[in-house]
């Protein structure tokens, strides 16, 4: 059983065993007798302290932790032994240990910000120190990027607010690359005291002789310091301001990302729980999903893995936002961060493989046929009307090529759709003829001829009018395949026939690819001829050189005197003397004098 040391080394307090404090204390006496009389021996003895502090807190993994002898002996072999190095100051200024800057390189340096050599911030020196140039090269390419591409303002200002200034001798001497021990940080010291005096004798060499017994009782470096702060006053108060609107910026930033992390993670928790119980307790609706799911993907894991996918994105979000508002957020660990990026990938694949099944399903798009005659002859008159169903929906004229689910006249659940195309041919047969052609999609062939087959469609002929249903249906096991019908109509010439207004919606825009009967032509008698069809009823258009008027059964007469219409029963003639309109029990008479009016 070892009894134990309280120390404080640079303001640091350790628990240290007492035969490493032994051995500590006597290396620390050694180091302060081989300074005895050298210029700035206190400052050098405090920062040497300060580096030993460091090194223990690099192997101190907590508070209650203490230092044992194997400790001390990895900081001695760090920082060297005191026997070790010539401290005389006319050696140490003959001799100033070049090998050591030989080996400093990029890979040993660390990168701050040298305030000691700067005219803002410090950054083109560190950066100068890093890469082992001069600085005047960092300043000329920041020139060159600010007003090159305009960049190098917002570059310049992260890494003024990011990179850490050089206070610490040990940190002065980690940013050049040199090992920090006994000697670098003796060197470092009486290069900064010689520098100092040096200014000094160049300022006493331009004082005037009657100022000079003043300057002997100033603090020199005090002064000194506090010109070159002085100095720097405007640029650290601008750099202040900077790095307050900065953090400003950032927390602003910080609290959007949280509010929306937390509104999109909370829309998205209602959301898969909302649809899990709608899953569970069949909630009115919900079957519309299933049917458009030709894949039979279960609702609930495609739900899971849409919250994965867009959820765990929007929670790093919300994560990073609380990042930069609260410093010293414990971190959620790497374990936790690699699972949920695995999840999320895993998320995302099986997302596709969904996606490419589904889209499989409708990979083939095949048709089945039927064909029947009707007892419709070249001198018949066929009329042709579109008939619904109250059971699924008694606007089901109004075309729409989506679906929708009702209950049949049994009451089970069924697919209906009204996507039905009508198409009207001429033949040189002399009956007419009825094609059916239904069209589904599948996975494969046999799938898709499977659910065309399955289409229910049906159609009528009562005396001469041919009544066909306005909507298809099918099981809802075959789901929402893109499921449609052609009605064809192979019509002899000559034929006659009419079409109810209800079938408009369902006929072509136009005359084109053989179709002889477009929507225009409902409402009216046409004439069946060889690939065309003649409007027997349409009015007639007659064109003169000023107008173009439309007759039917009236007679129209129009000269210079004036207009006169001659009807069956009516006589209407109006010109420079006034109107005059006569049938069987009225007569009208407007002129100069008045109207005048008689009545059988």
């Amino acid at each position: 059983m070892n009894k134990t040391v309280n120390i404080n080394l640079a303001g640091i307090f350790f628990h240290i065993d007492e035969d490493a404090y032994l051995k500590l204390q006597r290396y620390l006496e050694a180091i302060k007798r081989s300074f005895t009389d050298s210029q700035g021996r206190s400052e050098i003895i405090s920062d040497i302290e300060a580096r030993i502090a460091e090194l223990f807190n690099e192997r101190v993994q907590n508070d209650k932790q203490v230092i044992r002898i194997k400790e001390v002996d990895d900081v001695i072999s760090i920082m060297g032994q005191p026997e070790d190095y010539l401290v005389d100051d006319e050696i140490f200024e003959d001799e100033p240990q070049a090998s050591y800057s030989k080996k400093s390189s990029s890979s040993s340096r660390k990168f701050f910000r040298d305030t000691d050599n700067s005219y803002i911030s410090g950054v083109s020196s560190g950066l100068g120190h890093y890469f082992g140039i001069d600085a005047i090269w960092i300043r000329l390419a920041w020139i060159l990027l600010i007003f090159g591409a305009g960049t190098g303002i917002l570059l310049y200002i992260l890494l003024w607010i990011l990179v850490p200034e050089a206070k610490t001798t040990a940190e002065k001497i980690m940013m050049t690359g040199e090992p920090v021990n006994i000697s670098n940080i003796e060197k470092k010291i009486k290069d900064g005291l010689d520098s100092v005096t040096e200014t000094v004798s160049d300022v006493a060499k331009n004082v005037s002789d009657s100022v000079s017994n003043v300057a002997k009782n100033v603090d020199i470096k005090k002064q000194t310091h506090s010109i070159k702060s002085s100095s720097k006053t405007f640029f650290d108060t601008i750099g202040n301001i900077i790095m307050f609107f900065f953090k400003v910026f950032a927390k602003f930033i910080g609290v959007l990302l949280i509010i929306i992390g937390a509104s999109a993670l909370i829309g998205l928790i209602i959301g898969l729980f909302s649809l899990g119980v709608a899953n569970f307790v069949h909630i009115p609706g919900l079957d519309l999903v299933d049917i458009v799911n030709a894949g039979n993907t279960p609702i609930w894991l495609v739900s899971l893995l849409t919250f994965f996918t867009i959820g765990i994105p929007f929670f790093f979000l919300f994560y990073l936002g609380l990042k930069i508002l609260i410093n010293n957020l414990k971190s959620i660990g790497n374990i936790a961060k690699f699972t949920l990026l695995g999840l999320w990938l895993m998320s995302i694949i099986a997302l596709i493989v969904v996606g490419i099944r589904q889209a499989s399903e409708h990979a083939f798009d095949e048709t089945y046929i039927e064909k029947t005659e009707l007892p419709i002859t070249a001198t018949d008159t066929l009329n042709i009307k579109m008939v619904s169903n109250d059971n699924y929906n008694s606007n089901v004229h109004r075309r729409h090529h989506g679906f929708k689910l009702a209950n049949d006249a049994n009451g089970n659940k069924t697919i209906y759709s009204s996507d039905i195309d009508i198409i009207v041919k001429s033949t040189t047969d002399s009956i007419a003829k009825i094609a059916i052609e239904r069209s589904a999609d599948g996975r494969d062939y046999d799938k898709a001829i499977e659910r065309a087959k399955s289409i229910n469609y049906n159609f009528e002929l009562k005396n001469r009018t041919l009544l066909l249903d306005s909507y298809l249906t099918t099981n809802p096991e075959n789901k929402f395949s893109d499921q449609e019908v052609d009605v064809i109509l192979y019509l002899p010439e000559n034929t006659i026939v009419y079409f109810n207004n209800s079938t408009k919606d369902y006929l072509h825009y136009g005359r084109y690819n053989g179709n002889v009967v477009s929507r225009d032509d409902t409402n009216h008698y046409l004439k069946i001829l060889d690939d065309n069809a003649e409007c027997l009823d349409c009015p007639i258009e007659e064109e003169d050189d000023d107008f173009k008027v439309k007759v039917n059964t009236s007679e129209l007469k129009i000269d210079d005197t004036g207009l006169e219409i001659n009807a069956d029963e009516t006589h209407l003639k109006i010109d420079r003397d006034g109107l005059k309109a006569e049938s069987d029990d009225v007569k009208v008479n407007i002129n100069s004098e008045g109207i005048k009016i008689e009545s059988e």
